[in-house]
């Protein structure tokens, strides 16, 4: 029997209430609190009831399940499992099949998705009576536009909700340590150089260098990341997870590995995981990282795979090697080594480029904060285990050393509004820009945009009423020419939506007015995927361009349409066998895109972004066969080969030879191996698995020379059989002997145009006793020595007396050489014939003499 922790049971009794009354019911808890274990609780409690489970991924599903038996639970077998993918699948007929009497949504947040959000309300609109449980770490989609899932999915039904912050103060997961240092700041100390060296005053120069140069010994002092893993990770044998912000980031992590945790195992066994999604052996890596037992460091590095829906237990703490500015993103990675019912001190070492960046651990205090707070006022004191937790910055002398030297940089602020005064007087405005200086030296440019974003509540600053009012007095926009150009390029983007009902911009467009709106879109589009929002880009003015349609990653909305217009055509017709050139409704090429897919996934498309586990579980959902056209055609070719081969134990087959099916087996054997003259390949290529497959097969890869391998079969018929006289349809080792002879003999009269053969073939062919004449012609020349035989030149000529059967031989003779003599007087005998047949009745001395029988 599953017994759930006292805060999920209850949650648990909560949502049956709420599912009894209203048949919706929503539990929001942060990671590693062990919602899931709510949703099977309720398929144990009604065993008779099917529930319908709906989860990202079946990876998902699969590590929750394996978490529900080392609880020492037992699987539900009243659960049937699908993935948002499938469901968005299923046409009518199929979600008929599935007949729920629960219907339970995991992540529930991610069912905002457009096509995942069809298939789930085509399954509740199939299903209305059907109680619905969700279950997830957050309620919004924070940058789908603050989309609330749990109004829109349970109408505000929720059963219980739980921050990371309430979590730790109730005791529920344990107060972490959290650890901050720093990973690299050389490009700061480079950027703060170039500044001392471009200050104008030598005063600043001179002040601002001294600051920086305690700076640099400050940092040299401090103890490098191996001394800081090796204070805090204190479990030597412990798991630990890395997260990474990309693939070569995690390459350049693994390079330092034994440099940096070295010291943590005192020189013992790294065990190195690498989990990632577009990396084939992630599965395997990550179970195996599960079940490591062994002694020494086990690290696991990862990017983007353990966000949601997968924890793992007896997790030592995790590293923080890339900063977000996503809270929900954050709490989910560091809630990998948060476990509830876990009372084992775990670490967080928040290792980032940018040492200011605390906004993060800030935002947990918060809710920490705020709890505690409601608690006290609410008379709960009781129910506070943590108020804290420990936060150790090993890097606060040199943040204080960074906050001096800025100041050191930076004029007064008096200073500086002097110098707006005089450029307003000599130019009647303040449209600088951000790079300008002063012919002291002094960058206006720079201060002025400072004061614009503190004014704006985009950094700290001081500012006033007094100073407002100064700047304005001086003509000051608030509005910097960045925010200008934004409303500008923003009124173009909305129109060009009004008239064309999308914002798909070629990147080459420009608007009547002249506004290259399409490069705008593009600078957005790279700005935002490499992380470089900025001030420009603001949270705000990405939720109004997603409310128009924005399409931030072209790849993905490319990717987007083709799929989906390769799910309509599987709808229709059942299959995925779309012609190359299939071109559909909406004027994609899916054909060719699906043979991009294939050499993607088969790492066959050079420079191409590896497709992703959900990409690939989607493109299964559809029934995607991955073997490309030519590997098909291959595969079936192989087939019948392996039947030959058990028919007759070889692949000795004939050129020409073609099967009962129709397949022309010798032709493919032989492409193989023949080598095209002008390419210098052979028709078919020959993969090393392929390769492997017919040398099981005993195939013969060297082509043997097919006249040497005939004259071979002549030379054994001559001693077996005393001669060449093969008949026309005598076959030896699948050599057709009596048809090629043949053919040699035509061919060496000139019978066959464009053909001859060499003087080494007719000498090979003559040496062996070959006999160049034809059938008709062998056949006169033994009847012509028959009739030589009967006749004597002996100055008369007689013809041998004879009786009974002799008597016959010599009148069929006869009858011949009148024969002949008829046709000699046709001139239908070759020269050489006539001869012949003149010289049978010519005498010695030259007349012509008539044949007289003896009697």
């Amino acid at each position: 029997m599953l017994e759930l922790f006292e805060h999920n049971r209850i949650a648990y009794e909560s949502a049956l209430s709420m599912l009894k009354e209203n048949g919706r019911a929503a539990i929001v808890h942060p990671t590693g609190t062990g919602k899931s274990f709510i949703g099977f609780k309720l398929a144990e409690d009604n065993p008779q009831a099917a529930v319908c489970w709906l989860s990202p991924s079946e990876y998902i599903f699969k590590t929750q399940i394996e978490n529900l038996r080392a609880a020492g639970a037992a699987q539900p077998n009243n659960i049937s499992f699908f993935t948002y993918a499938k469901l968005m699948m299923m046409d009518v007929a199929a979600i008929e099949d599935i007949r729920p009497d629960y219907i339970v949504l995991d992540e529930f947040h991610r069912c905002g998705a457009q096509m995942w959000g069809n298939g789930v309300q085509r399954l509740l609109a199939a299903y209305p009576q059907a109680p619905v449980l969700g279950l997830s770490a957050t309620n919004i989609r924070y940058l789908d536009n603050q989309r609330d899932m749990a109004d829109e999915l349970f109408d505000g039904n929720i059963a219980s909700e739980m921050t990371l912050g309430e979590a730790i103060v109730r005791g529920i997961l344990a107060p972490p340590t959290y650890v901050i240092s720093i990973y690299s700041c050389e490009k700061d100390l480079e950027k703060y150089q170039a500044r001392i060296k471009g200050a104008k005053n030598s005063a600043v120069r001179d002040a601002a260098q001294k600051r920086l140069d305690a700076l640099r010994r400050t940092l040299e002092k401090s103890e490098g990341l191996d001394i800081v893993f090796q204070k805090h990770m204190t479990n030597a044998n412990g798991k630990y997870i890395i997260f990474c912000s990309g693939v070569e980031h995690l390459k350049e992590i693994a390079c330092h590995i034994p440099e940096w945790f070295g010291k943590v195992c005192g020189g013992a066994d790294i065990h190195l995981y690498q989990a990632y999604a577009d990396d084939p052996g992630t599965s395997q890596a990550f179970a195996a990282f599960k079940t490591d037992g062994r002694q020494g460091l086990k690290l696991l590095l990862c990017i983007d795979m353990l966000n949601e829906g997968v924890h793992i237990d007896d997790i030592a703490g995790v590293i923080l090697f890339r900063p977000t500015v996503s809270p929900i993103v954050y709490k989910q990675q560091i809630g990998r080594a948060l476990s509830a019912g876990s009372r084992e001190k775990t670490v967080i070492i928040d290792v980032v480029n940018n040492i200011e960046n605390l906004y993060s651990v800030s935002a947990v205090q918060e809710e920490m904060r705020s709890v505690i707070d409601r608690y006290q006022i609410m008379g709960d004191e009781n129910r506070i285990v943590n108020d804290s937790f420990t936060i150790i910055d090993e890097v606060c002398d040199s943040r204080r050393l960074f906050n001096e030297l800025e100041e050191s940089l930076s004029a007064s602020w008096e200073t500086m509004f002097g110098h707006a005064r005089a450029y307003y007087r000599e130019h009647g405005n303040l449209e600088v820009s951000k790079r300008y200086q002063t012919l002291d030296g002094y960058s206006l440019g720079s201060w002025l945009n400072t004061q614009r974003l503190v004014y704006a509540g985009k950094i700290p600053g001081i500012l006033g009423k007094e100073r407002i009012e100064k700047l304005e007095s001086i003509g000051m926009r608030w509005k910097n020419r960045y925010d200008y150009s934004w409303e500008r390029f923003y009124q173009a983007l909305c129109r060009y939506k009004f008239n064309s009902g999308n914002i798909d911009i070629h990147a080459t467009y420009v608007t009547p007015e002249g506004l290259e709106l399409g490069k705008w879109i593009c600078n957005l589009r790279q700005a935002k995927n490499n992380g470089r929002c900025g001030y420009y880009l603001t949270d705000e003015r990405i939720a109004a361009l997603n409310k128009l349609g924005m399409i931030w990653d072209k790849v993905d909305y490319q990717w987007e349409r083709n799929y989906l217009a390769c799910a309509e055509y599987y709808r229709k017709h059942h299959n995925l066998d779309i012609p190359a050139n299939h071109i559909s409704e909406e004027g994609l090429r899916t054909g060719a895109w699906l043979r991009r897919m294939r050499k993607i996934r088969s790492g066959r498309l050079n420079g191409a972004a590896p497709l992703t586990e959900a990409q690939i579980e989607r493109l299964d959902a559809i029934h995607m066969d991955w073997l490309d056209t030519y590997t098909r055609q291959w595969e079936y070719g192989y087939k019948q080969a392996l039947a030959y081969h058990r028919e007759f134990g070889t692949l000795e087959v004939p050129a020409g030879y073609v099967n009962a099916n129709g397949f022309p087996l010798g032709r493919w054997l032989k492409n193989h191996v023949e080598v095209n003259s002008q390419t210098g390949r052979t028709a078919i290529k020959v993969t090393p698995e392929r390769r492997a497959k017919l040398d099981a097969l005993g195939f013969k890869w060297t082509a043997e020379d097919p006249w040497q391998k005939r004259i071979s079969a002549c030379e054994e018929y001559l001693r077996e059989h005393g001669d060449l006289d093969i008949p026309p349809n005598y076959v030896i080792d699948n050599v057709w002997l009596g048809k090629w002879l043949y053919k040699c003999r035509k061919t060496y009269r000139g019978e066959l145009e464009g053909k001859s053969l060499s003087k080494e073939q007719i000498s090979q062919l003559e040496r062996l006793g070959i006999d160049w004449r034809t059938p008709a012609e062998r056949a006169w020349s033994e009847k012509y020595e028959a009739a030589a035989s009967l006749f004597k030149i002996e100055g008369d000529i007689k013809i041998a007396a004879g009786n009974g059967g002799e008597a016959e031989e010599i009148a069929r003779i006869a009858r011949w050489v009148a024969r002949q003599r008829t046709l000699h007087k046709q001139g239908k005998l070759s020269q050489e014939q006539a001869v012949k047949l003149n010289a049978l009745n010519t005498r010695q001395d030259g007349s012509r003499a008539p044949a007289q029988r003896r009697e």
